[in-house]
């Protein structure tokens, strides 16, 4: 285990919780083409791994936000410095994102998809840690909660480090 991390969840606990995501969504959407929206970087692994667990058709686009940087609390300022490419006009969309910790940066989000008209607009989020919650968002399909931590690995990174680690830890004090 890397120095500074206390394993939280293991490969074997990702695995199934992304199945039990994909057979949620699948079953919610059959007959359906929904369009996922990875949320750039922490959600790319994430998406990947769901997509293979979906036995429907779907669309992926991407964007990105920042609202961290280099810090484990966010600025509060939420930017898109990568924007959608699809036309979501009249589209069942799925926001797929790694964590939902303040809700500041998926209100924002959300707020900008809703504007470009959606037919459905739903979240899917691998973690979602409500204890921190700063505004309310629903979140649809939900992988993991936690109360509290700074977390590390399957994509989700500190100062662009730990993404390649294969499960998820919790970044220690000090670390």
């Amino acid at each position: 285990m890397p120095e500074g991390l206390k394993l939280l969840f293991s490969r074997d606990q990702i695995e199934e919780a992304v199945r039990r995501l994909g057979a949620e969504i699948s079953s919610d959407y059959r007959g359906r083409c929904p369009l996922l929206i990875g949320v750039l970087k922490g959600a790319f692994m994430f998406l990947a791994d769901l997509l293979r667990h979906l036995s429907i058709p779907v669309e992926v686009d991407f964007v990105r936000l920042s609202s961290y940087g280099c810090r484990t609390e966010t600025s509060g300022v939420v930017r898109m410095t990568k924007e959608l490419e699809s036309d979501i006009r009249g589209r069942d969309v799925i926001v797929v994102e790694d964590i939902v910790d303040t809700g500041l940066s998926l209100k924002f989000l959300l707020e900008e998809l809703r504007a470009q008209g959606p037919s459905s607009l739903r979240v899917c989020a691998l973690v979602d840690k409500r204890a921190r919650r700063e505004v309310e968002v629903r979140v649809d399909y939900v992988g993991f909660e936690i109360e509290e931590g700074f977390i590390v690995g399957y994509g989700i990174d500190y100062a662009e480090r730990y993404r390649e680690l294969p499960e998820i830890y919790v970044l220690e004090e000090g670390t």
